[in-house]
């Protein structure tokens, strides 16, 4: 009981109210604009490139900062349009395409821990953009790769053209990182030892796995089980024990929030307006408690990932039941990765001056 009052433990002055307005404005607007337009299905696209890459932000002298701000763009529309192309197509190149890219996303810590983490977000995406063309496919709508990849950029440079102008009312001083306490800022390179190459491959192996069991036999909403696999798992070898039960019980939570209002809600509009509620209640309750805060995340990824097409009951089941193997999946690395931590502290005593990091992303 005691374990338990400590992952749901609670820390009201966490409670971030400023950037949950900025949240909003940053999710609400896109939705406005795209519904004006008719062209919802751009919706997810444009509103996660804003919100993402606003995550991404490493803070400092504007220089630095856009560059890599720049770099995130490119590279989230990259994504988008790979996972776009290749979702509705052959299995195989579709479990190739996840392994590689949380691969590379793991192995991201050797430029820091800043690096690692926005590699994590871009990966999330990825699996998002994979689901993409089933969903539309399902409820008879049509998107394509480059219009994705197009939305995103457009997210992305609306994020973009926000800082700037908040740098120049700030008179051009340099900012602290925005979101500091969501994604640890230092970039201090990590060496990439055998344990941090290992734990890597775990993880890539672990989402792999998952996205052949969805792609490869065709189960209906089995798309879950990737999204649920990778934000319940840990994502470093240091990271404690509660932190990791609290990303499993908020990936849980936030499976069934999605579920019900999938279930209970048929209009996208709606829909859209609650993935925008869940969105900026995680940017304001990250210091609150870091549980809801991923169920919060998880519920706000989950129905993006399936807004194109909610269904009944009996799909609402299975995405629950994949979303739970999903994080089996994520048990079953985090307690491979902890065999493997005892065994690097055994066997390299040194490891402790270089630890693979510390922070908590995403």
């Amino acid at each position: 009981m005691t374990q338990l009052a400590d992952v749901f433990k609670l820390n009201p002055q966490g409670l971030n109210v400023r950037r949950a307005v900025g949240v909003a404005v940053v999710m609400v607007v896109p939705l406005i604009v795209c519904k004006a337009l008719g062209q919802e299905v751009y919706y997810v696209s444009v509103a996660f490139g804003a919100l993402f890459v606003g995550l991404n932000d490493p803070g400092g002298k504007y220089g630095y900062r856009l560059p890599r701000l720049a770099l995130n763009a490119v590279a989230g529309a990259l994504l988008t349009a790979l996972g776009v192309a290749i979702g509705a197509g052959a299995w195989g190149v579709v479990v190739l395409a996840a392994f590689v890219v949380t691969l590379l996303a793991g192995l991201m810590v050797k430029y820091g821990l800043h690096g690692f983490s926005s590699a994590y977000v871009l990966n999330c995406w990825f699996l998002v953009a994979i689901a993409m063309p089933v969903g539309f496919h399902l409820s008879h709508g049509h998107t394509n790769a480059l219009g994705q990849a197009l939305a995103w950029l457009i997210g992305a440079a609306l994020t973009i053209a926000w800082t700037a102008i908040v740098w120049l009312a700030r008179g051009r001083t340099a900012q602290a990182q925005p979101v500091a306490d969501l994604i640890p800022g230092s970039t201090k390179p990590v060496p990439l030892t055998r344990p941090v190459i290992l734990f890597a491959l775990i993880r890539a192996i672990a989402v792999a796995i998952a996205v052949a069991i969805a792609f490869g036999f065709h189960l209906p909403d089995a798309d879950w089980m990737p999204i649920a696999c990778l934000i319940a798992m840990k994502s470093s070898l240091q990271q404690s024990t509660l932190v990791a039960m609290q990303r499993l019980a908020g990936a849980i939570i936030g499976a069934v929030v999605a579920a019900l209002f999938l279930l209970t809600v048929d209009t996208k509009i709606v829909l859209g307006v609650v993935t925008v509620i869940l969105g900026t209640l995680a940017g304001s309750i990250r210091a609150v408690n870091y549980a809801l805060y991923c169920a919060a995340l998880a519920g706000a990824v989950l129905i993006a990932e399936d807004l194109p097409n909610p269904t009944n009951l009996g799909h609402e089941v299975r995405r629950v039941l994949f979303t739970f193997a999903g994080v089996g999946i994520a048990v079953v690395v985090m307690l491979l990765a902890g065999l493997l931590q005892k065994r690097s502290a055994k066997t390299a005593p040194a490891a402790k001056a270089a630890p693979v990091h510390e922070g908590q992303a995403g």
